[in-house]
This record gives C-alpha cells, sequence and structure tokens, in this order.
C-alpha cells in the first residue's frame, strides 16, 4: 500500500510504510540527513541518521536532485519537532524518475517567476500547492453547477464543437476544413441547446469548451475557455432564467467556501457568498450611473471593461458583489434573442460579479416568423440557419437560456488577477504549446 501525506496518522507510528513524490528539499549535516518529500496533499520528513541508515540509501539521499521523483520506505517515528507530527526513518529509497539540473523553474524558492515562463513549463508550476488548488476548486465548482442543475430538473448534455455556422456572428469563428467544406469550432452551443427545447427535454445544460477569435490581450480573454451553458423551456419570462443562475451560483459559492477550504486555506483567500436578491439594473440606468461616475458613454454603446468596472465599484460600495443588467439594445444583441416590443431594447441580461460579465443570456425568440423577421434585418440568410429552424416550425416553446464563462467566474471567486491563472494550458492569440 503507497501511503500520502494526508493519510498517514497516529496508527502509523512505528509501522513501516511507503511513500512517494518530489524531491523538494535535501540537507546532508554530516551525522545526519534530511529530505523533504512533497506530493499532492502536503510534504514528508524523511530522516536519515548515519548509524542507523544503510549507506546506500545515504548516499542515494546525497547525490539526489531536487524534484526528482523518489519512493521511500521506511518506519514512521513520532516527531513533536516535524510539523506533521512524525518523520520516516528510511529503510530503503528507490529514485524512480530523476530530475535534470537546473531546473526550468523553481518550485517552492521564493522567486517570483514570469508568467510566461510558468505557463510554458506548466508541469513545474503545477507543482506548486497554490497553482494546484486552483484547478482543484475549478473541478469542485463543475461539479457543484452539475449537482445543483441536476437536483432542478436539467439533463446535462453534450453538443458538436464543430458547426457548419456560427451562433454569434462570423468575426470572431475559427475556420478549419471540414473534408474539403468549411466549418467552425463552435462559439458556444446555442442553436442545439434551443433546438432541444423543442424535443421535451426542456431544461439541459452544458459545461464544455467554446471558442472566439477574439485578437484580444486582456486579462479576461482566450480563445478557448470552459463554457457553462443552460436552456430552459415553458418559462413566462427571463426573470424565470435569471432566478435559475442566480441560484446557481450562490451554491457554488457557498459550497466551494465549505467543501474546498482546505484548498482556499492553500491560497489564502476567504470565499464570501454575494448577497440574495443580486440587485437588478436596468441598461439605461447603468449607464447612467458610470455616466454620472466620469466616464464618457451615450444610450447604444457598450458598457465596455472601464464602464464594467466602473459599475462594479459602484455596487460593492452598498456590499453588492453580483448584479444583473437587463434589457440591453436589441439591436447589440444575437438574432435569437426577444425584442421588447415597443421600445429599442430586448429581454436580455449579463450577471457581472466585482465589476466583470461572467454570463449573458435572456429571453429567446421562439416565434418562427419574428425570428426568421429578426434573421433578415440583421442580414442573415435563413436558408443557412434551415437545420435550426425546422426546430421552431413544428411546435416550440417559450424558452430562455444563459451561458457562463466557468473561468472567469472562478477568477473572481479567488480574486485572481488574470483568467489564464485558471486555465491549465492557456490559448490567446500569442500561446498555441504547450
Amino acid at each position: 500500500m503507497l501511503y500520502d501525506s494526508r493519510s498517514i496518522t497516529a496508527n502509523e507510528y512505528d509501522k513501516e510504510v511507503t511513500v512517494e513524490g518530489w524531491a523538494q528539499e535535501v540537507r546532508n549535516l554530516g551525522g545526519i540527513s534530511f529530505l523533504i518529500l512533497r506530493d499532492r496533499y502536503g510534504t514528508v520528513q524523511v530522516t536519515a541518521p548515519k548509524k542507523r541508515t544503510a549507506p546506500d540509501v545515504m548516499q542515494t539521499i546525497a547525490s539526489l536532485a531536487r524534484e526528482s521523483v523518489v519512493r521511500v520506505t521506511g518506519t514512521v517515528k513520532a516527531s513533536p519537532q516535524v510539523r506533521a507530527g512524525y518523520e520516516i526513518v528510511p529503510a530503503s529509497i528507490q529514485v524512480v524518475g530523476p530530475a535534470k539540473a537546473p531546473l526550468p523553474m523553481g518550485v517552492v524558492d521564493k522567486v517570483d517567476v514570469e508568467p510566461e515562463t510558468r505557463f510554458n513549463h506548466r508541469y513545474m508550476d503545477l507543482r506548486r500547492p497554490e497553482v494546484r488548488a486552483v484547478f482543484e476548486l475549478k473541478s469542485l465548482t463543475t461539479r457543484l453547477i452539475d449537482e445543483y442543475l441536476v437536483d432542478n430538473g436539467f439533463v446535462e448534455v453534450f453538443t458538436p464543437k464543430l458547426v457548419a455556422s456560427g451562433a454569434e456572428g462570423g468575426s470572431t469563428l475559427f475556420k478549419v476544413d471540414y473534408f474539403g467544406r468549411p466549418a467552425y469550432l463552435a462559439q458556444s452551443p446555442q442553436l442545439y441547446k434551443q433546438m432541444l427545447m423543442a424535443t421535451g427535454l426542456d431544461r439541459v445544460f452544458e459545461i464544455g469548451p467554446a471558442f472566439r477569435a477574439e485578437p484580444s490581450d486582456t486579462a479576461r480573454h482566450v480563445s478557448e475557455f470552459i463554457s457553462f451553458d443552460g436552456e430552459m423551456a415553458h418559462i413566462d419570462s427571463q426573470a424565470d432564467v435569471m432566478a435559475m443562475v442566480e441560484g446557481c451560483t450562490r451554491f457554488v459559492i457557498a459550497e466551494v467556501r465549505e467543501r474546498g477550504a482546505r484548498e482556499l486555506s492553500v491560497l489564502g483567500v476567504d470565499v464570501s457568498v454575494p448577497k440574495a436578491p443580486y440587485p437588478v439594473i436596468p441598461y439605461e440606468r447603468a449607464i447612467a450611473m458610470v455616466r454620472e461616475a466620469g466616464l464618457r458613454i451615450e444610450l447604444g454603446d457598450d458598457l465596455g471593461t472601464e464602464g464594467e468596472r466602473l459599475l462594479g465599484d459602484l455596487m460593492l460600495q452598498d456590499g453588492h458583489e453580483m448584479y444583473w443588467i437587463i434589457e440591453y439594445p436589441e439591436a447589440a444583441k444575437p438574432f435569437y434573442i426577444m425584442e421588447k416590443d415597443g421600445t429599442p431594447y430586448s429581454f436580455s441580461f449579463d450577471l457581472d460579479y466585482r465589476g466583470q460579465e461572467i454570463s449573458s443570456g435572456g429571453q429567446r425568440e421562439h416565434r418562427y416568423d419574428r425570428l426568421v423577421q429578426r434573421m433578415q434585418r440583421l442580414g442573415l440568410d435563413p436558408g443557412s440557419f434551415e437545420f435550426y429552424l425546422n426546430a421552431f416550425a413544428y411546435g416550440m416553446p417559450a424558452h430562455g437560456g444563459w451561458g457562463l464563462g466557468v473561468e472567469r467566474m472562478v477568477q473572481k471567486m479567488l480574486g485572481l488577477s488574470n483568467v489564464r491563472e485558471t486555465i491549465l494550458f492557456p490559448r490567446d492569440r500569442n500561446r498555441l504549446v504547450p
């Protein structure tokens, strides 16, 4: 049986165990040698007194390169001087995977490493407990989303990522060759999850990759990200959709705070659960608020990064970390969003988290004729969307949905400066490897 730093307790004292991990630190002090072994959950101190340790074991420890993978078999001894309360006196040691020197970057050294160096050597970067904790919390986040949605009657689905047309316009599509025909990487599962609303699967969600060819070098934009998308039918208004997203995000954050306590302590982060209900701010009011705060912006304009930041600061002053912005101009929204008749606005919303949009959605146009008219008005050829429109021609209920950037949510929840910190191998216009 292989033990780890978490599983060794007082029950193992004076017993023989085997542990394996990376050689974090080696100290040779003449009559005694110390090896600090690091695994996923912490560290184990291996203490080798020269008089009681085989010469070959002493020699292996003395010649060991940092970050080599080693397997140690020895006896657990109580040791109040050691942080874990015990140490292992080795009987044998095996170098499973030797490490070259010098290392491409430090793991426990108190030296700042440039982000590009870290991303180039992600396999080393992830050995750092605080970096690994981010991804354990991201995994917990997606698991909690799944738990909440399934408990609320949703079915998890998986839609194509190679598509014939884009859901949100051609300027941000990645074009690929599909057996001699043009195809694209999916920007979102939008068209497919709407089609499913005509099937009887009236509540669906998907957590999967999405692709945007945005030439943006910002702390919030990447070319490939994980999107949490949902769609629900038989709604009365977009308020039904907003209530579902609000309940889900509050549940996730509260449970991350509870179930992710160990990882949060590694990061030194105290996650707070946003106050409910989330305030609802009409677009016109949001524009007025940021104008009063000094931003030059007009009705019809997008809030943009600076407008979102300003609005976030204003909302934080009132103690609100999450809040809705609703009824955006219909001209700025995709063809599938329902217009608010008699106004230039739409039944749409964004969910912002401390000054950054993390989710967007709204009520969809489910009426076939109105949907075709809207597509034509926006310069789209309905014939190119026949596969999608057919689902609306034979009985489509009123429905709405959302898309939420999982990495953006994790970034804001953990107070990270860049969304790339939440992505194992980030993709942007400058990075395609590793």
